[in-house]
């Protein structure tokens, strides 16, 4: 079935369809060339204004250059006929009239039911568009609905859309109906937590193979306010996102919410109730579905199936969580889901054996390594190779879980007793020496970035997990231009489009055969996903930004559109329970209290790597920086 949803499919004034935005060009492409046509009717009782709607339909299709066979009303007269009608119909068009009314006779005639199956062209005009919808939004629009008590302002409907829309923007923007006005008085407070979209008569909504798309000058309101989402001769795309896991990271509501705000259809699946997502994430769900267990991937599997099923195809699946980076590529394999890495390329940013591959392939210097898997005696070969320390860690890990820094032969020879069953799983890297730092960007589907950022770490998160130290980092001003360079050359070798990025590298101290210069950066391992834990708030906190709304703009139009203001360095210091630190919290609040961006509990699940307090400060100057870390965590 092909759905177009116009308020009128002409110009104010004019007898056949309009071209503007495409919209006849959009109509001649769904219809045979002689197609039957039939209209059913929003005033099925009224055979005056049924006739009347009759005749200048006919007039304005042939006017249009279609030919139709014939062109047949349904209302009350042939009411019977119905299922008949339909079944020969190549060409259905839900007429304008009273939209309760014409509601009541689709419920009689059963069309929902009727129209399964159909094949061909569906449009609905002004009241007919409204009825599209699942649920209905029926605005007062005669005398006495704004203040009648019983009128129902939400009606079940066909069912062929999400889309709530209100026709005639020209006509009904300013309109008052019994003494309130139709947007300001009505319209935005019903709009919370729900999307009517405004467009003028000859503006669109064009859904086909589960795609759908809005053209021409358009409206959202939304949450009690409007803005425009597009212009004359532009086109708004709708998109179904499953977001896999959206309550954790706690802050991962924000792409939620984000995408919402740009028109997307966020459908949620988590193990969570839903009633324990904040009141954010509830507000940014299109739709929930609810699973025992996340791992259990035939049961995310049905999850996603049954969203396919009830709104079409799905344009994203993603969690930006490295944790689920295997079981997202599988759903996208599975349902055939273009817009991210399927399961053939997901062990070339999984597993670090095969990052190296891709290293090579853009010239990126990274440390020498040997896989588990190759047995004891070629690691062993290995490190006399390299010398100590050497680090060793999980093949498809994330983080510093697992990793292991073996300073000496008794280290080695303990580390692979206590591994022998599990070596394969392992790959041991030459130790490197120099600054940790990360390259994070968003890159488009052409494969340029968007936004990029650089953050330093000073002291691995291996050594403050093990050493159970505090937590200190802090976002960059600028991206160096060497690190810019080589940030974009590692995704461009990895294939990378339409993705948020986190590549890590170390930046030499010194000078090291084979890898570089002093200052030069040599590849640690890419993530494919937004960096960990507050990073991305403090990417916001430095540039004036929201990369939730950057990756959210990705996501539903390919290009960045939200802009940046002043930029600042954006430290983070994170405080352990249970050691005696000399300043307290209110002496920290009252020292930073004009810098501080945050101040709150890390959630337990991070607190290994963030520590269990954290303090975010928004700083102007570099050498700020580390006094701010020595005022927090000096004891």
């Amino acid at each position: 079935m092909t759905l177009i949803l116009t308020g009128s499919p002409t110009r104010y004034g004019e007898d056949r369809f309009t071209s503007d935005n495409g919209l006849l060009a959009a109509v001649q492409a769904a219809l045979p060339p002689r197609p039957r046509v039939l209209l059913v009717s929003a005033a099925p009782d009224d055979r005056g204004f049924t006739d009347y709607v009759l005749e200048s339909m006919t007039a304005c299709i042939r006017n249009s250059g279609i030919d139709p066979a014939d062109v047949t009303m349904l209302d009350r007269r042939n009411q019977a006929q119905a299922p008949a009608l339909v079944r020969s119909a190549d060409w259905i068009v839900l007429c304008g009239g009273h939209v309760p009314t014409q509601n009541r006779f689709l419920h009689e005639l059963g069309l929902r039911a009727l129209l399964r199956g159909f094949d061909g062209l569906v449009m609905g005009c002004s009241a007919g568009s409204m009825n599209c919808a699942e649920r209905v939004y029926s605005h007062p629009e005669l005398p006495g609905e704004c203040v009648d008590p019983d009128y129902r302002r939400w009606l079940p409907g066909l069912g062929l859309t999400t889309r709530q829309i209100i026709p005639h923007y020209d006509q009904v923007r300013y309109a008052v109906v019994d003494g309130q006005r139709l947007f300001e008085d009505v319209l935005f407070p019903d709009s919370w937590r729900h999307s009517f979209y405004t467009f003028p008569d000859g503006g669109y909504i064009l859904s086909k193979d589960g795609h759908e798309t809005l053209h021409g000058t358009a409206w959202e309101v939304s949450d009690g306010k409007m803005r425009q989402i597009s212009a004359e001769n532009q086109t708004y795309t709708f998109m179904n996102v499953i977001f896999i896991s959206p309550h954790f990271p706690h802050t991962y509501c924000h792409f939620c919410s984000c995408l919402r705000a740009n028109g997307v259809n966020v459908l949620g699946i988590a193990d969570a109730p839903y009633y324990e997502l904040n009141n954010e994430l509830r507000g940014a769900l299109t739709d929930y579905y609810k699973v025992n267990s996340l791992e259990d991937y035939d049961e995310v599997y049905r999850a996603v199936a049954w969203f396919a099923h009830k709104y079409g195809r799905i344009d994203w699946i993603e969690s930006n969580n490295e944790y689920w980076l295997e079981q997202d590529a599988r759903l996208r394999t599975d349902f055939n889901v273009t817009t991210g890495i399927k399961s053939d390329r997901v062990a070339a940013i999984r597993n670090k054996s095969e990052m190296k591959k891709y290293y090579a392939l853009g010239g990126i210097p990274t440390a020498r390594q040997v896989k588990g898997a190759e047995g004891e005696a070629k690691v062993r070969a290995f490190v006399r190779k390299t010398g100590y320390p050497v680090i060793a860690k999980p093949d498809g890990g994330m983080g510093a879980s697992g990793t292991y820094k073996l300073c000496d032969a008794s280290q080695l020879d303990a580390w692979l007793r206590d591994h022998a069953r599990e070596l394969d799983a392992f790959v041991v890297e030459e130790f490197i020496t120099g600054l940790l730092v990360s390259y994070d960007a968003i890159f488009n589907s052409k494969g340029e970035p968007i936004f990029e950022n650089n953050t330093i770490f000073p002291t691995p998160i291996m050594e403050i997990v093990h050493d159970n130290l505090e937590t200190c980092y802090w976002t960059n001003k600028t991206v160096p231009a060497k690190l810019a360079a080589i940030g974009r050359r590692t995704v461009k070798a990895f294939g990378i489009t339409s993705r948020y990025v986190h590549l890590e590298f170390f930046q030499l101290d010194r000078d090291r055969e084979g890898l570089g210069k002093k200052g030069d950066y040599v590849g640690l391992e890419v993530n494919m996903r937004p960096p960990g834990g507050y990073t991305p708030d403090m990417m916001n906190f430095a540039h004036s930004t929201d990369v939730y709304q950057i990756w959210a703009d990705m996501v539903a139009f390919d290009e960045r559109r939200k802009g940046a203001g002043e930029q600042y360095f954006c430290a983070y210091a994170g405080r352990r329970d249970g050691k005696s630190y000399r300043h307290s919290h209110e002496e920290i609040l009252a020292r930073y209290c004009a810098d501080l961006c945050m101040a709150e509990r890390v959630p337990a699940a991070l607190a290994d790597d963030l520590c269990d307090m954290a303090y975010i400060a928004r700083l102007k100057n570099r050498k700020d920086i580390d006094a701010f870390f020595e005022f927090i965590c000096a004891k």
